[in-house]
């Protein structure tokens, strides 16, 4: 295959205070706890029990465990592992030191085979019967602490409040939350089958109205929002640490724009090294996980501008945002979901992490709010970040990669009724690598980025290509948050090779001819067009077979996911090549090829389920070799 061009191709912290008295936050230490955390780490790593039924002055062992987390939490060091017994907990864990390598982590874990849950929420009980459907609990403000959620309202930079106010705190009904309503008035309405909620605070209660529609809040599981997040540091630095296979939810987490404190349900506050693994992370306001920055003078103060996020940057270069100490995190098979802004989120922090076989789901699904930061996954600076083998639907936009997406990957994920665009890469110059993905929303891509290049995938929704001469974003080093230059997006420089497009009959607006007037050339080739989806205009050995249809269709049993087609023979006239890094060049701006986070070359010669790809014709899209005729594949 060649890959024809018309041109050259020159390449403030903040405190987050918690709920006190359940919060399980010791109010001293005692003498002997002292004393171990002035011992150096002990060549004999210890682990740790919690249980419901323990007590925080028992010696922490399987027979006399402790009761809270955050106890073991404060005596944990290097090297320790912290087990969690079934139950609920209610308290925010904020570990005040990590581990000190990838062998020496500090393991946060629930215990094999049993169902640990963690809640930022309270139950309430004390519900008083206002009319129909409506009651209301009137609270001490002293019962929330130094932080009261329905006090604290939604703000940052991006954030669209939609012409009224919003707060953290929410109210939950059988573990499903109640919406907040604008005025009082609209809770006194009959209940909708979404049930509405309203607070008043004043100098010295809280009283929250709330819509139970045809049942006795308090013979049921009543809990609203107490803490602000659920597993967080207080401090940056708290590196090496694992959590495993916890419940994790409820929590009044405040909007995360990237020019400030990015706080989450969990999150690793500006970290290095922590593994989130096999857990289920749901009902933050704002975000599940977060990546991201940590908090300064400067948070929420750039005018929403282009300029303040540069300077943002700078900012974080001196406070050590490099590879050594920032970074490096692994979040693989956790299930996100019922987060109004992101279900990931992280600008800055997420530098040469891993991002694996999570399930990603109704993520900013009612709407009530709005702004510039909301996606499944929503990074900034994903420099050398791997998305692999995700499963990203029903959310306002699948993944978005906002500046400096460089040395990213993004491979095998399944992206399908996303709302916005499966994927949105806006003002990245590369190069960075889209390839054997699944994006089958009615929008596929939104590029207004240059040096992107986009291998074995099927595109079965729209393109919008655009440019963006007003913004001038930085670009890098190679493998290094070094900024190189800055410059804005003209449009164009991509590479799109053996994917399979589907258009929906007619003169379809799917494909690839939105490229044409882009000031700088595609290198295109090896691709097929179904169903009138229409090539590049410069384009060569791709295949066109406009008058066939192969009836993508998606299939959901239970928790599988299975998609159909009849793509025939069809797909294999294109004439294809195995896709490297001497095939795919060097991105225009940066000036650097297409390779590996390490600096090896680049080849893709496995598709969609990890099978090797033919050397020298590989099947196009994601599938090599799936068969001829009607074949169903399960994808999830």
């Amino acid at each position: 295959m060649t890959l024809r061009t018309a041109a050259s191709n020159r390449f403030h912290p903040s405190p987050l205070p918690e709920r006190e008295g359940t919060i399980a936050r010791p109010a001293f230490i005692t003498l002997a706890a002292t004393l171990l955390l002035a011992l150096p780490v002990a060549a004999q790593a210890t682990e740790f029990h919690v249980a419901l039924s323990g007590r925080d002055t028992n010696p922490g062992t399987l027979a006399a465990p402790f009761r809270t987390i955050q106890h073991a939490a404060n005596l944990a060091q290097p090297g320790d592992t912290i087990t969690v017994h079934k139950g609920v907990y209610r308290e925010r864990i904020a570990p005040p030191r990590g581990g000190q390598s990838d062998q020496t982590r500090i393991v946060y874990q629930a215990a094999p085979g049993e169902k640990v849950e963690i809640k930022g929420s309270e139950v309430v009980k004390n519900w008083v019967k206002v009319q129909g459907d409506v009651w209301k609990t009137t609270l001490p403000n002293s019962y929330f602490g130094r932080f009261n959620p329905y006090r604290d309202l939604i703000h940052g930079d991006w954030f669209n409040p939609k012409g009224r106010k919003h707060h953290t705190g929410a109210v939950y009904l059988n573990g499903q939350w109640l919406a907040e309503a604008a005025r009082l008035g609209d809770v006194m309405k009959p209940a909708g089958d979404t049930g509405l909620w309203f607070a008043q605070v004043n100098h010295s209660h809280t009283t929250i109205w709330a819509q139970f529609k045809g049942v006795a809040p308090n013979e049921e599981l009543v809990e609203i929002n107490v803490r602000r997040t659920v597993f967080y540091p207080e401090k940056t630095g708290i590196n090496y640490i694992t959590v495993r296979g916890f419940i994790l939810r409820d929590a009044a987490t405040n909007w995360a724009p990237p020019t400030a404190e990015q706080v989450g349900l969990i999150g690793t506050h500006w970290s290095k090294g922590w593994i989130i693994e096999n857990n289920v992370i749901s009902y933050s306001v704002c975000s599940g996980i977060s990546l991201g920055k940590y908090g300064d003078p400067w948070d929420n103060t750039s005018a929403d501008t282009a300029e303040g996020y540069v300077k943002t940057i700078q900012r974080a270069l001196r406070k050590g945002w490099n590879k050594e100490t920032i970074g490096h995190h692994i979040v693989r098979n956790n299930t996100i979901s019922h987060c109004e802004q992101a279900g990931i989120v992280g600008s800055l922090g997420a530098i040469f992490s891993v991002i694996s076989g999570n399930t990603i789901h109704d993520i900013h699904v009612r709407q009530l709010f709005s702004g510039a930061e909301m996606a499944g996954i929503k990074l900034h600076a994903a420099i050398d970040v791997v998305i692999r083998h995700n499963h990203i639907y029903r959310t306002c936009r699948g993944l978005w990669l906002d500046w400096m997406a460089q040395g990213t990957r993004v491979s095998q994920n399944l992206f399908h009724e996303n709302l916005g665009e499966d994927i949105f890469v806006e003002v990245d110059h590369g190069p960075f690598l889209v390839d054997n993905n699944l994006l089958l929303s009615n929008v596929s891509l939104l590029d207004m980025s240059e040096g992107g290049a986009y291998a074995h995938n099927l595109i079965t929704g729209k393109i919008v290509s655009r440019p963006e001469l007003s913004r001038s974003t930085p670009y890098h080093r190679a493998h290094s948050t070094e900024v190189a230059g800055l410059t804005n997006i003209h449009g164009g420089d991509d590479r799109f090779c053996n994917n399979i497009f589907v258009g929906r009959g007619g003169h379809s607006s799917r494909g690839l001819f939105v490229y044409d007037a882009r000031e700088f050339p595609l290198q295109a080739g090896g691709n097929v067009y179904f169903n009138g989806a229409r090539p590049y205009a410069k384009e060569a050995n791709d295949a066109v077979e406009e008058g066939v249809d192969p009836k993508i269709t998606l299939i959901e049993k239970g928790h599988s996911v299975y998609v159909h087609f009849d793509m025939d023979a069809a797909a294999q006239k294109a004439k294809t090549e195995l896709v490297t890094t001497a095939l795919l060049g060097k991105a225009r701006v940066p000036g650097l090829g297409y390779e590996n986070p390490d600096g090896s070359p680049l080849l893709i010669d496995t598709d969609y389920f990890g099978r090797l790809r033919s050397g020298t014709q590989p099947t196009p899209g994601p599938f090599e070799h799936p068969g001829a005729g009607p074949t169903t594949l399960k994808v999830w």
